[in-house]
């Protein structure tokens, strides 16, 4: 099976561990095609994958529509009666209502326990016993001070509070209240058996839809239980607690922060329509804490005596704070959101790509494990584009491959060390075409070895770095490259040199080919021939015509071409002839 591999801007950011070190390199996308099953059942698995997770978060989590937030009110009514210290105890009395919202959050108070001061009135009386109200004469006490721990204003004297203590007299309701301890048990401990109607509301603006908790076939005796009765709005105290995990009994002592979340998870589609609540417990507050724990407040109730006085009896109550939350979501088909979804997870199967390029990445990064297939597509699919001023081609006769090397050198090119260039061919003209009749294959052997026969005596002249003893000598250090890489013929001896470098005809017809108008009996023609020459060199030794202006045509091929269609006054920009 055939693979593309496109590489995206992301992936071919990571061209090679060398783009690290160069922050001015600038990368390409770049495709290619080669057959790897490991690569393409990796990418059909990694295909599968995204497909089932979209569908499924397609489904399941409905992105498919248009969601908007729930609006709510909440009303709640409590009822029970409980008999305790010598006194009836109804809803009147113990559910105390809260005197303003907090956070916009509906609650309600239930009393479980409750320390009373009976018949208090205005007058003066000792303080209670605390650090800054304990004297032992008059000047401990100022007249006119109130702390804020105390019940009343000092009037400057110190009394006797009883047979061992005195404090500073004040003016308050008396008797003071005691700092005493919550009674344990509570004293409202049976009402975990009191029960709370929870009237819930909701409203979708944009649906323009409205429901409520109460069903229309409401079943006003039942009682929530989450799996016989998951809907009915009617809660037994002593069951909100357990579900919240705490003990009804030990929370009544000190009073606690509870809190009753209602959960709407609506689907207003008509094709699969659901509105239901779902209720949920958990304590609020720190029961850990040692100051002010739980929940308590003061209050008093007032009484005229028939002498004119005012009376009260204040009461520090400790209770159960329920706290009503309600939060959750509506939603209905859009077909804006289906195709923004779909367009947003589109991009995901650009994953496959990006995994397998990582690999790539990391394995052209590693050092070991080496495996030709993929050093092979490593080539292929890093292509390293480089200035002419900054590389050079050569191509030695001896070697099928084009040979790069980067500059500047500090040693002759012949020795200079390079990597393989992975070129692309190609061809504007067939050479071939431009042949009367084949060449002799036999004789071109011959001449050849006759040739290097007649030259293996090396000449004096000839420098240390030529290997076919045709090269001319030169100082510079790039100008120094023989055709061959190892001892022997020289290129130029070649039939095929002859018939696609030097032959004039050959030449003529590359002229005209991309000139047809172009005069062959002009002065400068034999510049042209030679300008010809060295192209169709390239072309022959290169692959490619583009190459020109990198490619490095040897000494010795070159000294044979000037020799052939010199220049009037033998001076060239490049070699000079020896």
């Amino acid at each position: 099976q055939l693979l593309e591999i496109s590489f995206s801007k992301e992936v071919s950011a990571m061209v090679s561990c060398g783009c690290l070190k160069d922050p001015f390199h600038y990368d390409s996308p770049k495709s290619i095609h080669f057959r790897s099953v490991g690569c393409v059942c990796a990418k059909w698995f990694i295909y599968v994958f995204i497909a089932i997770y979209i569908c499924y978060t397609l489904i399941a989590h409905k992105r498919y529509q248009e969601k908007e937030e729930v609006t709510s009110s909440v009303r709640t009514s409590v009822k029970g009666v409980a008999h305790a210290v010598s006194r009836i105890w109804d809803t009147a009395e113990y559910a105390i209502p809260m005197q303003a919202s907090l956070n916009l959050i509906d609650s309600f108070f239930v009393m479980t326990n409750v320390i009373q001061t009976e018949n208090q009135l205005q007058g003066r009386c000792p303080e209670a016993p605390f650090a800054k109200a304990i004297c032992s004469t008059d000047k401990s006490c100022e007249k006119g001070s109130a702390d804020v721990h105390s019940n009343g204003v000092q009037t400057g004297r110190c009394v006797q509070y009883n047979a061992t203590l005195k404090t500073c007299e004040i003016m308050a309701w008396c008797p003071v209240p005691m700092e005493e301890h919550p009674p344990v048990p509570a004293v409202l401990r049976s009402s975990e058996d009191f029960t709370v109607l929870i009237k819930n509301n909701i409203h979708f603006p944009k649906f323009n839809y409205t429901v409520q908790n109460i069903s229309p076939n409401f079943n006003s005796s039942c009682t929530f239980n989450k799996i016989t009765s998951p809907l009915c709005p009617i809660f037994r105290l002593g069951d909100i607690l357990q579900e919240a995990k705490e003990n009804f009994s030990e929370v009544a002592v000190k009073g606690g922060i509870i809190a009753i979340e209602i959960k709407w998870d609506c689907n207003l589609d008509s094709w699969s329509y659901y509105c239901s609540p779902e209720y949920g417990f958990r304590r609020l507050d720190d029961k850990t804490r040692t100051q002010y724990p739980g929940f308590s407040f003061r209050f008093a109730r007032y009484y005229k005596l028939l002498n004119g006085k005012e009376q009260r009896t204040l009461f520090r109550v400790y209770g159960i704070r329920f706290d009503i939350l309600v939060f959750g979501t509506g939603g209905k088909f859009g077909s804006v959101e289906l195709f923004t979804f779909i367009g947003s997870t589109i991009t995901y199967f650009g994953l496959a790509f990006t995994a397998i390029e990582i690999f790539f990445f990391l394995y052209n990064c590693s050092c070991c494990c080496k495996i030709p297939f993929c050093d092979n597509i490593i080539r292929k699919k890093y292509e390293t584009v480089l200035e002419p001023k900054q590389v050079m081609l050569v191509s030695y006769v001896d070697k099928p491959h084009v040979i790069l090397i980067k500059k500047p050198l500090k040693t002759s090119l012949q020795y200079a060390e390079g990597s393989i260039f992975e070129n692309h061919p190609v061809k504007f003209s067939d050479p071939c075409s431009f042949f009367t009749k084949e060449p002799s294959e036999n004789h071109d052997t011959e001449e050849s070895k006759l040739s290097w026969l007649m030259q293996s005596t090396r000449s004096p002249k000839c420098p240390k770095w030529c290997c076919c003893g045709q090269c001319n000598l030169t100082q510079k250090f790039h100008e120094q490259l023989c055709c061959r890489s190892t001892d022997g013929p020289c290129i130029t001896t070649t039939y095929w040199f002859k018939k696609l470098v030097l032959s004039r005809e050959t030449l003529n017809k590359a002229l005209l080919y991309e000139d047809p108008f172009l005069d062959l009996k002009d002065d400068n023609t034999s510049n042209q021939l030679r300008h010809a020459a060295y192209k169709q060199y390239v072309h022959w030794r290169f692959g490619s015509f583009e190459l020109e202006d990198r490619a490095v045509i040897p000494s010795c091929c070159r000294g044979v071409i000037r020799s052939t269609y010199p220049k009037a006054d033998g001076n060239y920009t490049g070699f000079k002839i020896e």
